[in-house]
């Protein structure tokens, strides 16, 4: 039976660079593209970071019974959600895979698949390093939007509160003090679970 590698973390923590890097490092783990009704972003590619969706869309899989889970944040821009569907892209009968969510997400894709499925990878960084690290990246955007890089860190200071990750049973926390050593002990965990 395969298994799901579910990295999370507040925003700003690395997880995309972690992601990428352990796809690179253990290519036989196979991706989820998430769906979101949020605008794309400067170099960002439909189908490839996130199939984005009208509203319309997701009513549409809605009805159809196909989210498994859906997050929905109102932003300084207006709601956006981002939602896993089940379009035939995960097969725990074959295949291993590494996705990227929330802890909410998280939950709910326990619930679907079985908590036994799935193996969280909690990144975390220090609050100023995340925050300044946040706004640098916001700069780079077309149209920054600081309001919302506040917005997100504030949301991610109650989402991830200890009694929300003490209630997912998140014991284990990969410190990205140090980028290529947290990747190297999350690769050897991720590894360890594989060929066990």
């Amino acid at each position: 039976m395969g298994k799901i590698f579910y990295i999370m973390g507040k925003s700003a923590t690395g997880k995309d660079t972690i992601y990428q890097e352990l796809l690179k490092r253990i290519p036989e783990l196979k991706t989820v593209v998430l769906y979101t009704t949020r605008p794309i972003r400067m170099g960002e590619e439909n189908g490839r970071e996130y199939h984005f969706a009208t509203q319309e869309e997701k009513k549409n899989l809605e009805e159809a019974g196909k989210i498994i889970e859906c997050r929905t944040y109102q932003t300084m821009m207006g709601p956006w959600s981002y939602f896993t569907v089940d379009d035939g892209q995960i097969n725990l009968q074959k295949l291993d895979y590494l996705m990227i969510g929330t802890l909410v997400s998280y939950e709910k894709m326990c619930a679907y698949f079985g908590k036994e499925s799935l193996i969280p990878l909690y990144i975390s960084v220090d609050d100023r390093e995340r925050l300044l690290r946040a706004i640098e990246r916001e700069r780079l955007q077309k149209n920054p939007r600081y309001d919302e890089v506040c917005r997100r860190y504030l949301a991610d200071e109650e989402d991830f509160s200890q009694t929300n990750l003490d209630r997912c049973n998140i014991t284990k926390i990969y410190c990205n003090t140090e980028l290529e050593a947290c990747i190297r002990e999350i690769s050897e965990d991720i590894t360890a679970q594989l060929y066990h």
